[in-house]
């Protein structure tokens, strides 16, 4: 029974990582800082993940199992008022190449390139702008659209269907430069058809919690955890064994180098995991520019 799970899970290994890439809308600490209207950011995110340990929920840990996750981001946001209410425009566009990937000592195929395109619009319904004990809170809907290549026999960063994830995120001034920035999100992705097989995932709820430190208007440190719960992954109404279910504890720094260049950085580590690859690190920096 075992092995014909885990020979089913090879075959259908293109849902793996297309899933589980397309739960996720992380954050950086201040991510939902508010910035006057007109001003614009343009981003550039690079980040590695490299992953030795693979769990199938109901079998255990599948040993000769690796992956190795190169992905870049493109992204841009907009910010304006409607009604006097604070909001912010967005698109961003991930790529990914993926490397060394083994499940059980066999080799899947894979996709790499372009992701799934993702629209988003930010809300800021709390906005109490004191520097100590600030409170901003703003409501994100995403929209992620099936753009990038897919193929349910391949893993890949596309996720071959329509995903809705709402996010709150928070900041709130904790005083002597302590900020906390946290982040919450379900992730619904519509049921699919590929190669003959229909394919479903349950909803998927991702926490993001951090402690910021602002060194100086200019530089801060963050340390915090992030969270990934439910999304259980079906094949024909068959559960795959696979499910967004991990914890990983993020370091983060950011520095202005001008007033209109930032650049910021951040190392995970997964402390848990379950149904899925643990990823052994994640190392990721952004760029970013102020228009």
């Amino acid at each position: 029974m075992e092995k014909r799970i885990l020979r089913s899970f090879v075959v259908m290994a293109g849902f793996l990582v297309a899933a589980k890439s397309a739960s996720a809308i992380d954050i950086y600490p201040a991510d939902y800082t508010i910035l006057p209207p007109g001003t614009t950011l343009a981003l550039g995110y690079l980040g590695f993940k490299s992953s030795h340990e693979f769990n199938l929920d109901g079998v255990g840990d599948v040993p000769g199992s690796s992956l190795n996750q190169t992905i870049g981001i493109a992204r841009v946001l907009h910010y304006s008022q409607i009604a006097g209410i604070p909001v912010a425009y967005q698109v961003y566009l991930p790529f990914a190449n993926l490397s060394n990937f083994k499940v059980g000592g066999a080799s899947p195929q894979t996709n790499n390139g372009m992701g799934d395109i993702t629209f988003g619009f930010t809300a800021f319904l709390v906005n109490r702008p004191d520097p100590v004990y600030g409170t901003t809170v703003g409501i994100t809907p995403y929209v992620s659209l099936p753009t990038g290549k897919y193929d349910v026999n391949r893993s890949g960063p596309g996720a071959g269907a329509v995903t809705f994830t709402p996010q709150l995120g928070v900041i709130q001034g904790l005083g002597h430069n302590f900020y906390f920035d946290g982040a919450f999100d379900v992730a619904v992705q519509t049921g699919h058809s590929n190669a003959g097989q229909q394919i479903s995932v349950h909803p998927s709820i991702e926490l993001q919690t951090y402690l910021r430190y602002q060194i100086s208007a200019a530089s801060s440190v963050s340390f915090g955890y992030a969270g990934y719960f439910g999304g259980k992954q079906y094949i024909n109404d068959a559960y795959n064994g696979q499910e967004t279910s991990s914890s990983e504890l993020r370091l983060y720094a950011s520095h202005m180098l001008t007033p209109t260049w930032q650049v910021a950085g951040m190392v995970g580590k997964a402390v848990a995991n379950e149904g899925g690859f643990k990823n052994s690190y994640s190392v990721q920096i952004r760029v970013m520019k102020i228009f």
